[in-house]
């Protein structure tokens, strides 16, 4: 059951970094589309810089996901590595359980704050409803709940040090 999961996770985990990387390949096609309306047809397209605005938040809080799951997010490595045993693992189930605490938070604020502005609409797209451009701020913080809920299943708090080949090669596990 539990390789299961690990797999969806995986899965998810490949999902975001498409979506983000997506996003971006869309944000480079936009903004120079909208430099060459503006300029060159000197009539500017009003979509393209709020359109790249919502793909940016898109782009954040997906990668914020990855490099969560994939160990890369700012951290003191100084603690743990002095640390072992109990109280190192003492340690990594604190920050997962502080991780856990504000993710379900963000999660319950985030959904408040969608459904408060459903009904409000971008000024730019009249059709697209305000807390739309607020969905991946919850769906986000699901998904990090998703990966701390794994990380405590494997329990592997802390990152091994990586080793020369895999920074002469810029190779990095997502676990």
């Amino acid at each position: 059951m539990t390789e299961l999961y690990f797999r969806a996770m995986d899965h998810l985990h490949h999902a975001c970094v498409a979506v983000a990387g997506a996003a971006l390949v869309i944000i480079t096609v936009i903004i120079p589309y909208g430099v060459f309306t503006r300029y060159v047809l000197n009539s500017a397209a009003s979509w393209p810089e709020p359109m790249a605005i919502l793909l940016m938040i898109v782009i954040s809080f997906l990668s914020a996901v990855v490099c969560y799951r994939e160990h890369l997010h700012i951290s003191v490595g100084m603690l743990p590595g002095m640390l072992t045993g109990v109280p190192r693992v003492l340690l990594g189930l604190a920050i997962e359980v502080c991780m856990m605490a504000t993710n379900v938070l963000l999660l319950w604020y985030a959904i408040a704050l969608v459904q408060r502005t459903w009904y409000q609409s971008i000024a730019e797209f009249p059709l697209v409803s305000v807390g739309i451009s607020y969905l991946p701020v919850p769906i986000a913080s699901f998904i990090t709940v998703l990966f701390i809920v794994e990380r405590f299943i494997k329990g592997n708090w802390f990152p091994p040090p990586l080793t020369e080949d895999e920074l002469a090669h810029g190779t990095v596990s997502a676990e």
